[in-house]
């Protein structure tokens, strides 16, 4: 048994996000799932994570384990790219809700219909704060910011809701400042075969602090009774909180659905070493010979 201390996952980089940002609650439960999961006998040289643009991203520099900086959008693909290059690897992504769900919305429904194994957890703050405020698909109607000075017009999307209509195996959804149940749910994220999808509400003190209203309405669904293995008791569950249809209703957090079923590496033909790379590869003898290395 192999045993970690979570600060050994720390980097030299200077911490950048402000003071009290929710970011930091995500940074904590990554590392102490990451011992976790090492305890328990997943290698650490196996984790790697992918980040996109915004200060989600910065958890790259934060957080020492094998890495790629994507760009905005495409923490997805790039994920996919890395887990088929090599199945081996434990791809965690990490994305903002802008990042997520405005450029990288196709991918994120792609993903979770193709059931791609990796896990991805957006820090939800519904707003783009590292440009300085602007509203993201998941900003409340009437949020005024740099993009809506008169206030959002349009109805925020529902991230659990298209997570599971869109086919994913694993969906979640956690509180930043729970650091504990954060933990908790990342672990049986990384844990679970297929696409697990978690997304945390993680409030910005400096353009949107929902912490207040976040705190006073959440509640668990373990702690409610719910059966996770229940679809249509999930989409009910994912219906219950929208900011303008009733703005008092209960926030329901943890593991909405979860469900085995074939991964998308799974879904292609083994036989064919599609991801074994090469060395010193006369690659114009390959093509000649059109076989796949």
């Amino acid at each position: 048994m192999v045993k970690i201390d979570p600060k050994t996952l720390n980097t030299y980089a200077e911490n950048t996000w402000c003071p009290g940002c929710g970011n930091f609650g995500i940074l904590t439960a990554a590392k102490n799932a990451i011992a976790r999961l090492v305890e328990e006998g997943y290698p650490l040289n196996k984790f790697t994570l992918v980040s996109g643009i915004g200060c989600h991203a910065k958890i790259y520099d934060y957080l020492n384990i094998n890495g790629f900086y994507s760009i905005h959008g495409r923490v997805l693909p790039t994920a996919i790219g890395i887990k088929l290059s090599n199945p081996d690897l434990i791809v965690i992504g990490f994305g903002g809700d802008g990042d997520t769900y405005a450029e990288g919305t196709a991918h994120f429904i792609h993903a979770a219909r193709y059931n791609a194994d990796i896990t991805m957890v957006v820090h939800n703050n519904q707003v783009f704060a590292l440009t300085t405020g602007q509203a993201t698909p998941t900003s409340e109607r009437g949020y005024r910011g740099k993009s809506t000075p008169d206030g959002k017009w349009d109805e925020p999307m529902n991230p659990i809701l298209l997570a599971l209509t869109a086919g994913a195996t694993f969906v979640a959804r956690a509180y930043a400042y729970d650091v504990k149940r954060l933990t908790d749910i990342i672990v049986e994220a990384v844990k679970h075969r297929g696409f697990s999808f978690v997304d945390v509400i993680q409030p910005c003190v400096t353009f949107h602090n929902v912490a207040p209203y976040v705190k006073e309405r959440m509640y668990y669904l373990d702690e409610a009774g719910h059966d996770p293995s229940d679809f249509e008791a999930a989409l009910r569950r994912a219906r219950e909180w929208n900011y303008n249809l009733d703005p008092d209703a209960k926030i329901p957090m943890g593991i909405f659905y979860k469900v085995e079923k074939q991964t998308m590496e799974e879904g292609y033909d083994r036989k064919v070493p599609y991801y074994r790379v090469e060395r010193n590869v006369d690659w114009r003898k390959v093509i000649a010979e059109k076989r796949v290395v």
